[in-house]
């Protein structure tokens, strides 16, 4: 797992198993709205209040506190639905009109900055508390108005009855929250603020799932297996240790207590503790990409690159379309610092940065490799797309021009080196002029 600490706004998780999870769940919902998986962003928020909102296009933002609060993953698909219905009814420009006419524009320079603190940040390994003020920013956010909220609770729950899922999780979550509009505005959840609950929203879906052919549909047993282990991942990650260990008490022989005290152990420097259980974990499953991968980063963690290099490998081989993976590989790589596993290292980046080109690490990672192999052009423009997406514009045009002198004019790269400067100076220029 690893943190994005954006601003003292938002604080984003990237992690491969957390992100496989979420999408798992999302798909079929996806391909029922016509959505394609490609064109959707999904990004975790550190943060422990309970919400989720639609930001900059086709992506979903979803707190680790909702995604901890659930016991089930038809709670989180319910509201995936919801947001989903968001997307399709075009909710977030028209909002942004709405805040235009009344001149509170100041509401989506908070929006596209939580938005950018969340995408634009390295990750480290490891995770880290809340970053202070998101919950303050989120309550300003996206305030839509009830009519939307419907629309989107009709297309939710038209896309559960699409994919044959029953609508009881999404119902399950509005009663969560049903007593939280009876609060005062500074002790509700995030999720109420931004979108109003109702008793005839409530009332909606009630009679939805008394009337839906599908309500008493069960998902297969395998999701809620991986819920478990997403939120042992995220209590492991962000909790303290002590309190990860508590309440996964050591008798506990489920792989959800086992993989959430291994996390424990590793985040306080326990390695005799936490290998053991993760070697458990991998012995009774060999073929789990996200053991192998927690193995490594154990490892590595704790200064043991080489011994870290199998694991990571081992997790890439298991699932070679996942780009954390593969950065995670490349970054061990690197670390070890042998000339001969430069062009590996290369490779790796290069094929995560295929799957995800949004990912600011890699083309960090990638400015280093190339800058070992010799080609300084192209570690300038891997340096001038990391900037770039860093939000670091007067950094990100300098790289691009230096690109553009080291690379041969008009190659692909001299051309998105060209691009990057003119993006980076009109997003300069326009902040400037704020």
């Amino acid at each position: 797992m690893s943190l994005t600490s954006g601003s003292a706004k938002a604080a984003g998780i990237r992690d491969a198993e957390i992100e496989h999870t979420i999408r798992t769940y999302v798909s079929p919902l996806l391909r029922a709205a016509g959505i394609d998986e490609q064109d959707f962003g999904l990004h975790v928020v550190n943060d422990k209040a309970l919400n989720a909102f639609v930001a900059r296009g086709q992506r979903i933002f979803v707190t680790t506190g909702l995604l901890m609060a659930a016991e089930r993953p038809s709670q989180i698909i319910g509201v995936m639905a919801h947001e989903i219905g968001h997307i399709t009814g075009g909710h977030l420009a028209r909002l942004e009109g709405a805040l235009d006419d009344a001149r509170t524009q100041a509401l989506i320079g908070q929006l596209v900055g939580i938005a950018l603190g969340v995408l634009s940040k390295d990750g480290g390994v490891g995770a880290a508390s809340s970053a202070a003020g998101t919950g303050v920013a989120i309550k300003n956010l996206m305030k839509f108005t009830r009519t939307q909220e419907r629309s989107a609770d009709q297309v939710a729950v038209n896309l559960l009855d699409q994919t044959r899922t029953s609508a009881r999780g999404l119902l399950e979550f509005f009663e969560l929250l049903q007593d939280q509009e009876l609060l005062v505005r500074s002790r509700q959840d995030d999720y109420v603020v931004t979108h109003p609950l109702t008793r005839n929203r409530l009332e909606f879906v009630r009679n939805h799932v008394a009337k839906s052919p599908y309500s008493d549909n069960k998902l297969p047993t395998v999701l809620q297996a991986m819920h478990d282990r997403m939120v042992a991942k995220l209590k492991g990650f962000i909790n303290p240790p002590s309190q990860t260990l508590y309440e996964f008490k050591a008798d506990d022989p489920s792989v959800m207590a086992r993989y959430a005290r291994a996390v424990a152990y590793f985040r306080d420097s326990r390695l005799n503790l936490a290998l053991p259980i993760i070697d458990g974990l991998i012995a009774e499953a060999p073929d789990d990409a996200y053991f192998h991968e927690l193995r490594g980063q154990i490892l590595f963690e704790n200064g043991k690159v080489k011994d870290a290099l199998p694991s990571y490998q081992k997790a890439v081989d298991l699932r070679p379309r996942q780009p954390l993976l593969r950065v995670g590989l490349a970054h061990a790589q690197i670390e070890l610092g042998q000339k001969d596993l430069i062009p590996v290292a290369l490779r790796n980046l290069q094929q995560a940065i295929r799957y995800d080109r949004y990912m600011p690490l890699s083309w960090r990672l990638a400015a280093t490799a190339y800058g070992r192999n010799g080609d300084l052009g192209m570690s300038a423009l891997a340096l001038a797309e990391h900037n770039l997406l860093s939000g670091r514009n007067l950094d990100a045009e300098g790289q691009a021009n230096k690109a553009q002198r080291l690379l041969k004019a008009n190659t692909p790269g001299w051309l998105r080196a060209q691009d990057i400067a003119n993006t980076a100076e009109r997003a300069r220029k326009k902040a400037q002029n704020r």
